[in-house]
């Protein structure tokens, strides 16, 4: 077709892409987590965005394991505990994983025998610097959801492991920004002092704040999460005994005796602070007669 009506259609088409372009706002996605959540992909999806950073998180777990992960089609449901991503083999939650991803079980019959030398079988996780191939997918659920907490706690460890160290602060600080105040991402904030930037002063100022606002969460709530303070008070105590404050050490201590699993364990390490305590403590002077 010759004139000028192709001409227009292009015009329009081209001042269309340009007024979208306008409105959408592209940026590149960077490690600095400085999430647009006003920007294109909420206007796009609106709350439906959520559902899709779900999925991306689930996909990251689903390249974790190397594409061995429970399908629709098998009994046992895909892992909700993402604790898994992070746990180190001999913990709790690594015995545990392991135990949910026994999935498959024996064959049934030859057919499924068969079909199984098609599958991948083996549970594995990704190691060193192979463990860089989920980030993309964390990137992209936070972007998609800022309030999901274990994208940005999940995502900073493994920088961390990567020695990505003033990306996993910059995104960890990202995720203060979109949930100011959260114990869980101040947690891991000051285990990103304390273990990689071994500054123990600002590690206490950011797990100290830590424990402030699980403290004015849990009055709030009939079921606070008693892990989390746990996880607080020990490596907090930990860290005021390496730095000589005793007496902290066993206050912190005894505020994670009300939370921790084996309580046992902790009154033991309480004692050993007593006793350490008394044996430094100058006895008093006699009195003169």
């Amino acid at each position: 077709m010759k004139g000028p009506i192709p001409c227009l259609l292009w015009l329009l088409l081209l001042a269309g892409c340009f007024s979208l372009a306008t409105i959408i706002q592209p940026r590149p996605l960077v490690w600095t987590g400085n999430s647009d959540t006003g920007g294109a992909l909420k206007r796009l999806l609106g709350d439906s965005r959520r559902l899709f950073a779900n999925q991306f998180f689930v996909q990251a777990d689903v390249t974790f394991h190397s594409g061995y992960y429970p399908s629709i089609f098998d009994q046992a449901k895909a892992p909700k505990d993402t604790r898994h991503l992070t746990a180190k083999e001999g913990e709790p939650e690594a015995e545990e994983h392991e135990r949910q991803m026994n999935f498959l079980g024996p064959p049934r019959d030859w057919i499924e025998r068969f079909g199984r030398h098609f599958l991948i079988t083996e549970h594995t996780h990704l190691e060193g610097g192979k463990a860089r191939e989920i980030l993309p997918w964390l990137r992209m659920s936070a972007e998609l959801d800022p309030q999901k907490i274990e994208t940005y706690t999940v995502a900073a460890y493994w920088l961390r492991s990567l020695g990505k160290l003033n990306e996993a602060e910059s995104f960890l600080r990202a995720g203060l920004r979109n949930n100011p105040g959260n114990c869980e991402l101040l947690f891991e904030m000051g285990r990103l002092y304390n273990e990689n930037f071994h500054d123990a002063g600002r590690a206490r100022n950011v797990w100290e704040a830590a424990l402030r606002k699980w403290t004015e969460a849990a009055e709030a709530k009939k079921n606070p999460d008693l892990s989390q303070l746990d996880e607080i008070a020990v490596n907090l105590a930990r860290l005021e005994e390496k730095q000589g404050d005793l007496p902290r050490a066993i206050q912190l201590l005894e505020l994670a005796t009300r939370a921790t699993p084996n309580p046992e364990a902790l009154r033991r390490q309480i004692d050993e602070l007593k006793q350490k305590l008394a044996a430094q403590t100058p006895a008093p002077a006699p009195k003169a007669r």
